[in-house]
C-alpha cells in the first residue's frame, strides 16, 4: 500500500472500515455487487471502491432504521393524540396541572414532526396516524376524557410514558450503525423519561419503578412492567451491591429494562382501532 493510500485509509473511522471490509469480504465470497463496485475494484481504485462499497454497506441499514422510526412514530402518535385530547377536554385537567400537560403535549407533537422528518429524510413515507381507542377496546369502559376522569387520564399517562421509555431503549441496538438517528432517538428517550417521572409525581408515586410493580394501575398494564425485576446487568449479579444501598429493590430501581417491539406491540394494540 502506498504512503498516500495508507494515509487515506488511516484517516477513516475504524467502524466504517470494519463495515466496508465486511461487505468487501462478502463480495469476494460470491455476494452480488453493483456494476459500479465491480468496475472500481477492477480498476484498482481504492478511493472510488471505498466510496461505493461504503454506500452499499450502509445502504443495507436504512430499512431497519426506518422500521424503528415508523415504530417510534406510532408510539408518539398514540401519546400526542392522547394529550391533545386531554388538554382540549373541558374540565378534565385541574388548573394547577394544565401547564404540565400542555408542555408534555407540545413535546409529543414535536416528537411526531421530528420522526416524520427523519423518515422522509431516509427516503420513506411516514406511516399515517391510526385511529385510537383510549378505552383500550373496553379495558377502561366509559373513558372519554370526561371532566370526572382525571384519575384515569393520569393512570393511562403513566402507563404510556413508562412504555415509551422502555420501548426506545429496546430499539437502540437496531440504530447502532446510524449514529445521527441513534442520537435523535436518545434525545427523545430522555424526555420521555422526564415525562414518566413527572406523571408519577402527580400521582403521588416514586419517579422510578420498583421490581415489576405497576403500583395501583389496572391489571392490564402489568405488561408495561414485566421483567423490570432484573438483578443482573451485562451478566453481573448486582444483588450484593444492594446490601447497605437500599437492598434488592434499589438494584431494580437503578435500571430500566428494554422492551422488545413485540412486547410493546402487545401493550399498545388494544388502543389502536383495527389492531389485533
Amino acid at each position: 500500500m502506498t504512503t498516500q493510500l495508507k494515509t487515506l485509509y488511516d484517516s477513516i473511522d475504524p467502524e466504517i472500515i470494519e463495515t466496508v471490509e465486511t461487505r468487501s469480504a462478502e463480495i469476494a465470497n460470491g455476494a452480488s455487487a453493483s456494476s459500479k463496485v465491480m468496475a472500481a475494484l477492477a480498476l484498482g481504485s481504492v478511493p472510488i471502491a471505498l466510496g461505493v462499497l461504503s454506500k452499499e454497506a450502509y445502504g443495507q441499514a436504512p430499512p431497519d432504521v426506518v422500521d424503528v422510526l415508523q415504530f417510534a412514530l406510532l408510539l408518539e402518535f398514540l401519546e400526542a393524540e392522547f394529550y391533545n385530547r386531554g388538554v382540549a377536554a373541558a374540565g378534565l385537567i385541574p388548573a394547577e396541572d394544565r401547564a404540565i400537560f400542555t408542555t408534555i403535549m407540545a413535546h409529543e407533537n414535536v416528537h411526531v414532526s421530528t420522526l416524520q422528518g427523519l423518515i422522509t429524510g431516509k427516503g420513506a413515507a411516514p406511516a399515517p396516524k391510526p385511529t385510537f381507542d383510549y378505552t383500550g377496546k373496553g379495558l377502561l369502559p366509559g373513558f372519554n376524557f370526561g371532566a370526572t376522569q382525571y384519575a384515569t387520564f393520569l393512570a393511562l399517562s403513566q402507563a404510556f410514558e413508562d412504555t415509551g421509555v422502555r420501548a426506545y431503549k429496546g430499539q437502540a441496538g437496531r440504530l447502532i450503525n446510524d449514529k445521527p438517528i441513534l442520537t435523535a432517538a436518545l434525545t427523545i428517550h430522555s424526555v420521555e423519561a422526564r415525562h414518566a417521572s413527572e406523571v408519577r409525581r402527580l400521582r403521588g408515586k416514586k419517579g422510578w419503578i420498583t421490581q415489576n410493580s405497576r403500583d395501583d394501575l389496572p391489571l392490564f398494564t402489568q405488561a408495561v412492567y414485566q421483567e423490570e425485576d432484573t438483578f443482573t446487568q451485562a451478566g453481573l449479579n448486582l444483588v450484593p451491591l444492594g446490601n447497605g444501598n437500599g437492598g434488592s429493590n434499589a438494584v431494580t430501581e437503578a435500571f430500566d429494562e428494554p422492551l422488545t417491539k413485540q412486547q410493546v406491540t402487545f401493550i399498545v394494540n388494544p388502543f389502536i382501532v383495527g389492531a389485533p
